[in-house]
């Protein structure tokens, strides 16, 4: 999905642990169709593509955080009007996860994963690639925007912790529908703005780079064209 517009950042303590993580691992993590006012941006040792330098100009060489444009592919995709090359975008960003690592953000039941055959939770593919679901609510976005990560070359046990929050979010996605109470029936929370909707929040595309600078560069662990023979834990 489109992800995060510029904002101060917060969270100096998990700022200085994205610089080290990246530090540690010598490779730089490239952030692959971002906003032009990412917040992306303002990370240092960050490589961010956004529509200006074009993602499918990237030359590769390390782990990737990729957010591909979505409208095509999720739910509300009959009202959306998408360009003729759009859904390719997403194709590529899977391509580019499989082979230098990292992970895709997309909404939950994306029709990309039956179209690329992504691994759904609890499933892993011949690329060792699985699938955590996460509600964006964890990280401070005021609606719960249930979301997957397509997440290769890190193990289940090394993802970075996850800050869980139980109970509802104060305002819903797509509060028009009937999937949700109406003004004044029980239940009802107002709709989130379609401007915040489709941003990250500052927190999680911290975590998503930390989590990215994680992974190993996936191509390093393919022999003539096959994954190397190593255990793989269970999702």
């Amino acid at each position: 999905t489109q992800e995060v517009r510029r904002r101060p950042l917060a969270g100096g303590r998990l700022h200085r642990k994205v610089v080290r993580l990246i530090e540690e691992n010598a490779m730089t993590v490239a952030v692959l169709f971002a906003r032009a006012d990412s917040n992306y941006k303002a990370l240092p040792d960050v490589d961010v593509w956004d529509a200006e330098r074009d993602a499918r100009r990237w030359p590769g060489g390390g782990p990737v955080v990729a957010h591909p444009p979505c409208r095509a592919w999720g739910r509300l995709k009959h009202m959306a009007n998408p360009r003729p090359d759009e859904k390719n975008l997403a194709r590529l960003a899977v391509a580019l996860v499989r082979e230098f690592g990292g992970v895709l953000e997309h909404p939950a039941n994306s029709d990309l994963w039956a179209a690329q055959k992504l691994p759904r939770p609890g499933e892993r593919d011949q690329y060792g690639g699985w699938t955590l679901p996460i509600s964006q609510y964890w990280w401070g976005h005021r609606a719960e925007k249930k979301t997957w990560l397509y997440i290769v070359g890190c193990e289940p046990r090394e993802v970075p912790q996850l800050p869980l929050q139980l109970g509802d979010a104060p305002m819903v996605v797509g509060n028009g529908t009937t999937n949700h109470p109406q003004r004044g029936e029980p239940g009802w929370r107002p709709q989130i703005p379609h401007a915040e909707r489709e941003h990250t929040p500052p927190a999680l595309a911290q975590w998503l780079v930390e989590l990215a600078a994680k992974c190993k560069t996936h191509n390093a662990e393919v022999n003539g064209g096959r994954l190397a023979d190593r255990p793989s834990e269970a999702v």
